[in-house]
């Protein structure tokens, strides 16, 4: 029923159907980084193991902590590096770019003869996610209707997730060496879709190529055919307008008064990113982040009786549903009511997960009645509800609260902000999990939650509907 009213739902209607596609092509790079996040928790246990490790040579867990953690690094750079390609050059310019590092992963991946060609390979994989957070949502959202946008921004989480699964599943059962053999190709397929559609109208405005923006609007609202309705051609029309005319003042003031430090002392830009970095702290340290990079090894501490990698597959499709669930609600209900539940459910969650762990690690009760399905129950439902609000909705209401002033370099250093919270989290989640124990982990995610609900419900206004040109 979910995916017939997603079917239904107005982003599969004929005037926003090349918006639909090309958001799909440009987020074919989310689904190639999705499985190489994916990859890494069925393949770290057996990395750990002298006996099963695919490689010469075998890690141990502080350099599995490293390579959790590594990617974070590249994502800083990937943030900051993209941002200034994108500002520079134009988002067509910076969606090619991000074909580079993902396909050097694979390459790395195959002829890795020690461990530093992994740690590489994970700053590239930081490299593409760090630009991928950076660009894809601003292209998105300049190229979306208003009343679609939060739906077609969220298919950049859903394409992520799905590449999650395939992860999970491909370094689950297919051999080590096979694996870059078979996705190389997928960056390739990328970098061809993207010559099929022009840079966002926005953008060639900016550059003072009014003509060229007027055939690129035409194209993603589908009015550049011989048989555009009149009504169809004065809405064009009217957005074509008011587009230009806010970039050309928005343009004015830049050149009179340049952006300077002090446009982010602002009332609302210091609110704007104090919400963006609530948002980011949420993201990371609500826990679901380090949750996929160390799914395996999670449930192989509370001894669950499904193999841990059958329970990481059965959560990487569950993370989907949760994305659907958001693209279907996101535009007809908002977004600060999905935050709002998500920060309750994943607070929820992982206090009971921690509970569960407290008293299968710590107590050592028996809990073999409930230890085949307790477990992956409640991974999923903190990953399912992490996936309505938190993971997807995060970075449509991001690119919607800041100023257009300063949204680029706004966002850009949220996402910073947010790749130091990932390093942070991956880097020490294993060691809690190691010196703590899984319970007491969990229960700080819950606490993160409970503050972050806090912020969502005092502070956060809707921001459904909201112009990009405010």
């Amino acid at each position: 029923m979910l995916l017939l009213n997603i079917f239904q739902s107005g982003i599969f209607q004929p005037e926003y159907r090349r918006q639909l596609l090309v958001s799909l092509s440009a987020t074919l790079i989310t689904f190639c980084h999705g499985i190489a996040l994916g990859w890494l928790s069925p393949m770290l246990p057996k990395l750990l193991s002298p006996h099963e490790t695919p490689l010469s040579f075998s890690i141990d867990v502080a350099e599995a902590s490293w390579l959790g953690a590594v990617i974070s690094i590249g994502g800083i750079t990937g943030n900051f590096s993209f941002s200034y390609l994108m500002n520079r050059f134009g988002r067509k310019v910076s969606i090619y770019a991000l074909a580079v590092p993902h396909t050097c992963i694979w390459f790395l991946f195959y002829f890795a003869q020690n461990i530093e060609m992994l740690y590489v390979a994970r700053v590239c994989a930081g490299l593409t996610g760090g630009g991928m957070f950076v660009v894809l949502p601003i292209f998105i959202g300049e190229i979306a209707d208003n009343s679609i946008r939060g739906r077609l921004c969220s298919f950049f989480t859903l394409t992520m997730n799905t590449g999650i699964m395939v992860g999970f599943v491909v370094s689950s059962h297919i051999a080590y060496h096979v694996i870059p053999c078979a996705v190389v190709g997928l960056p390739l397929l990328y970098v061809f879709l993207a010559t099929r559609y022009p840079e966002p109208p926005q953008q060639l405005i900016r550059w003072q190529r009014v003509e060229k923006a007027e055939q690129s609007l035409r194209f993603y609202r589908r009015c550049d055919g011989p048989t555009v309705s009149k009504e169809a051609e004065r809405a064009y029309q009217k957005e074509f307008d008011e587009m230009r005319l806010a970039i050309q003042q928005q343009n004015k003031e830049s050149d009179d008064n340049g952006l300077s430090f002090s446009d982010f002392l602002t009332k609302r830009s210091l609110k704007a990113l104090s919400t963006g970095l609530v948002l980011m702290i949420a993201n990371i340290f609500t826990g679901t982040f380090a949750f996929n990079n160390y799914m395996s090894n999670i449930f192989d501490a509370v001894h669950t009786q499904l193999d841990p990698n059958t329970n990481t597959i059965i959560i990487g499709a569950v993370q989907i549903l949760g994305t659907l669930a958001s693209i279907y609600l996101v535009d007809r209900y908002g977004r600060r009511i999905l935050l709002i539940l998500s920060c309750a459910g994943s607070g929820i969650g992982t206090s009971a997960f921690g509970l569960y762990a407290f008293y299968a690690e710590e107590q050592e009760v028996d809990l073999s009645a409930y230890s085949a399905w307790l477990p992956v129950t409640l991974m999923a439902f903190i990953i399912f509800i992490a996936n309505v609000g938190v993971i997807s909705v995060t970075m449509v209401v991001l690119v919607e609260i800041l100023p257009q002033k300063i949204r680029a370099v706004a966002t850009s250093f949220c996402l910073g902000c947010l790749s130091f919270f990932a390093f942070t989290s991956l880097k020490t989640f294993p060691l809690m999990m190691f010196h703590l124990g899984l319970a007491a982990t969990m229960w700080f995610c819950g606490a993160v939650s409970a503050i972050c609900l806090f912020y969502v419900v005092v502070c956060l206004e809707e921001t459904k509907g909201r112009s990009m040109y405010d």
